[in-house]
């Protein structure tokens, strides 16, 4: 029977539990996206802290695909050193660390890209700042490449594995949409052309990778929006990324157009209000062989142990609880099983964007009220 504590094994490597960070934009690197030592001091206390895996915040794989400031990018190879010390960093406390690749697609704007944002087609919808431009048949190639190209430097920089994020209206997720995707081409219309940009981007990053390294997909099992990636269409698109030996599929759930069912929901109070993309994981782990994480609201070991042990699904992927609490996983390791103190007021994004990195916001005040009472 699997138990949280297990150690298991992905393709060649050893995870010492079943508990993922799951990518998080921290705001923790420079303008052209080279790390910051305190990404890496970060990283470092999540390993430990006792999470398994640690993936990384979104990176770009070319400068067009980057949405917003403090973002990592894995374009060039000017930032080797950076890279290296921050996958030593966490090696050094026993973690893993995977690097999740991606473009922003449509969901960026013309003055971070600094060109007018690329999509699938040239349609204005809610989640989009501004209207695209409409890849050409050279633009998708490019991208391509360039996905390839990060998830070699990744292995290079000794990242254990590679996430590519087809998920929460990015790029990859635009082409799965039908909601984005008016493509008449082989890329548009039915949903094996629209998992084709997908399935030509892992195609390059495996051959880059080898067939002995960890690649993921974060996928949507719905994007949560009429007209949207629905879960059939997310079950066809894991099918098929299981027959091309994807390595693990981690579900969400949501784009920034969904409403109160976005990626990251507030008022997770309660245990019915947690695992809230557990349904669409589920669909997804019926169908295929490979393993498959969980993301989405997960506060309590109860929810935890019932997804795992009772409902079969591979790894939980937390991210907000890890902000408030990075040695979370470690202290219910040590017999302290009370849920994660996160709120989900999503107040730890807010520093990201005005101090150069996120943090628990109240956290922090606690910690200044505690401060002055003892003065």
């Amino acid at each position: 029977m699997k138990e949280l504590f297990d150690k298991t094994t992905i393709n060649g490597m050893t995870l010492t539990n079943r508990f993922v960070r799951s990518a998080t934009w921290e705001g923790m690197c420079e303008m052209d996206g080279r790390p910051t030592l305190r990404l890496a001091s970060s990283y470092r206390d999540l390993a430990a802290g006792g999470v398994g895996m640690i993936i990384t915040g979104y990176a770009f794989v070319r400068p067009d695909g980057k949405q917003l400031a403090g973002k990592m990018g894995i374009h060039s190879d000017n930032f080797a050193d950076e890279m290296s010390f921050l996958t030593r960093a966490v090696h050094k406390e026993g973690g893993k660390i995977c690097m999740q690749l991606v473009h922003a697609g449509g969901q960026t704007t013309t003055k971070v890209a600094g060109r007018r944002p690329l999509a699938p087609s040239a349609v204005k919808v809610e989640q989009f700042p501004e209207e695209p431009d409409s890849m050409s048949k050279q633009d998708i190639d490019e991208i391509v490449t360039a996905f390839g190209n990060g998830a070699r430097r990744a292995k290079k920089y000794g990242f254990d594995a590679v996430q590519l994020h087809a998920a929460h209206g990015y790029l990859i997720n635009q082409f799965l949409s039908p909601m984005t995707n008016r493509r008449t081409d082989d890329y548009g219309g039915t949903v094996e052309n629209r998992c084709r940009f997908l399935l030509e981007v892992y195609r390059r990053v495996r051959s880059e990778v080898g067939a002995d390294f960890p690649v993921f997909v974060k996928l949507n099992g719905s994007d949560n929006l009429e007209g949207g990636l629905d879960i059939g269409d997310a079950v066809h698109a894991g099918c098929m990324l299981d027959k091309e030996k994807i390595d693990a599929i981690e579900v969400s759930g949501g784009t920034s157009a969904s409403g109160e069912r976005t990626p990251v929901r507030t008022k997770i109070d309660k245990p019915s209000r947690e695992a809230y993309n557990l349904a669409l994981a589920l669909e997804i782990k019926k169908a295929v062989r490979c393993h498959i994480m969980a993301v989405g609201g997960f506060r309590s070991l109860a929810v935890i142990n019932e997804a795992v042990i009772d409902s079969g699904i591979d790894y939980i992927s937390m991210s907000r609880p890890f902000i408030r609490e990075p040695r979370l996983i470690n202290r219910w390791k040590e017999g302290d099983l009370s849920p994660a103190r996160c709120i989900s007021c999503n107040g730890c994004f807010k520093p990201g964007l005005k101090e150069g990195g996120i943090y628990c916001v109240v956290e922090k005040k606690e910690a200044q009220k505690l401060t002055t009472e003892h003065r």
